[in-house]
């Protein structure tokens, strides 16, 4: 058997950045301002992001959202640039850069839905959506990466390898549309695009603290995307505001003769978002908290939740709580993906003539495939026959679902269902991540929208979920819209952080003495600490003075708040040693403890066993 080796490089210009361009955390609308004063062009844009996406998405962090950049994104920033001067706008995506996952079909780009198989497939045509959003002037800047053929929810791909959560990148991000999520956490477009058959879009949301819809099943076409499931797959935004989150429904919604799942839509007037937003959308709302998805949910998550449910009460909404007896006998048996992924991938190759592979089954035989997926995809190919007798039980299974929650709604006169999108924290990478409540949706077709609920005591995002009715994605937005001027429950990543002139900033050097309560004692300990956020690392030199070495018992960070010193957090020297250097791997509970404050720098003697010389650590802000 002869090997062959493939080396494919995306290789794009890295220009001078723009120094008056600052796109970290901007919104469309500062975006379009910008454009429109001509203080800022979509050129500049497309150098401010790519510069970003140099500075962490394979260095700092490393974050590795992305598979592939668009070598054509600055002469298409350019014509429409040259398009804005003579014709003016498009519409409010008009020269806005934007990422899309690797599974939506671009006619001059591979779509490879992250498999290593399909890396160099350029589909014949664009996909729905993107045509879409080419015609509303938006610049595909790249695309993402996301866990192997959407078929998982850590984002772990043979193509775009493990993407990192830009909270803390020793964690994964969610999935499948992980790499989209964390390239608009880390700001490197404007808004994004994943799919969600189950938590694909939502999960990764909820740990980027974003926004995510996803869609009732009919009103965005599939047509042009890799499937994993035709009954389950749907497309959506993810966006950091619920206003950008609008714009993007609103260029990207709609019937598609392409796909038939969309003649659901019928005579219903195609939603129009951001005309929907209201401030006030939640004054009278009723919002039932299905205690279900609490039973095994973690404390803080739990806790999180409850807290802005309240918030959502201070905001006029009425709430109550509702358990579903029967809930995890309804939701079983609704998951149709592993009986339609092969036949789904089979009829989807076909139509891509420049594909190097037909079917999953010819995946599986080269392996093709990353090891992570090997047992799914096994399994998927199993399946002996399309359509029989365990597909229309699944099919049954869904409509009997789907009526079922819609009648809790209708009976007690709910707006929306609200609980955990996940459940748990992020998992570290390599193992397996639990706490999905995502079947509700997906195996029901109805509408959820996730939305940044704060953050744990770890300091890693949390969001809120709301289910509403087939065709209620209009209230949905407008709720979350309206939640959100209750105040921001976002927070960017400490790891991303706005550039200085172009390029990550130099770590943060401060210092710090610790002192002893009496006046009159020499013992000292003084730290010089180097904190890089883009690596989540504190670098220290430690120095001990006024006390005899074999007399020190150590030197630690420990955790210290109003109520007094707490546990040793980070032990940072040992016994009998008056000078060390070293680094600390920092999580995202410790970053958000250095930041506000609570850790204490301590030195430990034999003489003074509690405590010999302590300082509070302030960081530079």
């Amino acid at each position: 058997m002869r090997l062959v080796t493939v080396l494919v490089l995306s290789v794009v210009p890295w220009p001078a950045p723009a120094q008056s361009v600052e796109v970290h955390e901007a919104t469309i609308s500062d975006l379009q301002a910008t454009m429109a004063r001509g203080d800022v062009t979509a050129v500049q844009l497309v150098d401010a992001y790519l510069a970003r996406i140099r500075a962490y998405d394979q260095q700092g962090p490393a974050l590795n959202a992305i598979i592939r950049l668009n070598p054509r994104a600055r002469d298409e920033a350019a014509a429409l640039d040259a398009e804005r001067r003579t014709r003016g706008p498009r519409g409010p995506l008009h020269g806005i850069p934007v990422i899309l996952k690797d599974n939506f079909d671009t006619a001059d780009l591979p779509t490879s839905g992250g498999s290593i198989a399909l890396a160099s497939a350029v589909p014949p045509a664009d996909a729905f959506v993107v045509k879409r959003l080419r015609a509303a002037g938006a610049i595909i800047l790249g695309k993402a990466n996301l866990h192997e053929l959407a078929a998982g929810i850590t984002t772990i791909s043979s193509l775009g390898g493990q993407t990192r959560s830009a909270y803390d990148p020793r964690r994964c991000p969610g999935g499948s549309s992980g790499g989209t999520g964390v390239a608009i956490a880390a700001s490197f477009a404007a808004v994004g695009w994943g799919t969600d058959t189950c938590g694909s879009i939502r999960i990764p949301a909820a740990y980027g603290s974003l926004f995510g819809l996803r869609p009732t099943q009919g009103l965005v076409s599939r047509s042009g995307i890799i499937p994993l499931s035709h009954t389950q797959d749907i497309a959506g935004p993810l966006a950091r505001t619920v206003t950008d989150l609008a714009i993007a429904l609103d260029v990207t919604v709609g019937p598609d003769p392409a796909d038939t799942v969309t003649r659901r839509l019928g005579d219903r007037p195609v939603p129009r978002f951001v005309a929907a937003l209201s401030p006030n959308a939640l004054q009278g709302a009723r919002l039932g908290v299905l205690t279900n998805y609490f039973a095994d949910t973690d404390g803080d998550v739990a806790r999180v939740i409850r807290l802005n449910v309240d918030a959502m009460k201070a905001r006029g909404a009425q709430v109550v709580d509702v358990t579903i007896p029967d809930l995890d006998s309804l939701i079983a048996g609704t998951r149709a993906v592993d009986l339609e992924t092969k036949f789904d991938l089979l009829d989807y190759l076909a139509r891509n003539p420049n594909a190097p592979v037909r079917s999953l089954s010819e995946i599986v035989a080269r392996g093709l495939h990353h090891a992570a997926l090997d047992a799914r995809f096994r399994r998927a190919d199993t399946v002996s026959a399309r359509g029989g007798e365990a597909h229309r039980a699944v099919l049954a299974k869904q409509r009997l679902a789907r009526d079922r929650i819609a009648r809790v709604l209708d009976s007690l006169r709910l707006d929306a269902l609200v609980y955990p999108t996940m459940r748990q924290e992020p998992a570290l990478i390599g193992q397996s991540q639990a706490g999905s409540t995502c079947q509700l949706s997906g195996g029901t077709g109805l509408p959820a929208l996730t939305l940044p609920a704060g953050f744990t005591r770890a300091g890693l995002p949390v969001g809120l979920e709301l289910l509403g009715r087939s065709w209620s994605d209009e209230r949905l937005v407008a709720l979350a819209y309206a939640f959100e001027q209750s105040g921001p429950r976002r927070r960017p990543p400490p790891a991303t952080p706005p550039l200085v002139n172009g390029r990550a900033p130099a770590p943060t050097e401060f210092n710090v003495t610790a002192v002893p309560a009496n006046p009159a004692s020499a013992v000292r300990a003084h730290a010089r600490f180097l904190m890089d956020l883009s690596r989540y690392e504190l670098r220290y030199d430690i120095r001990v003075s006024g006390v005899f070495a074999d007399r020190v018992s150590a030197v630690a960070l420990l955790r210290a708040d109003s109520a007094g010193p707490g546990p040793v957090v980070h032990r940072l020297t040992g016994p009998g040693t008056m000078a060390a250097s070293g680094t600390v791997s920092l999580t995202a509970g410790d970053v958000a403890a250095l930041r506000e404050g609570q850790y204490a720098l301590t030195l430990f003697t034999s003489d003074q066993p509690a405590g010999a010389a302590r300082a509070r650590i302030e960081t530079p802000r």
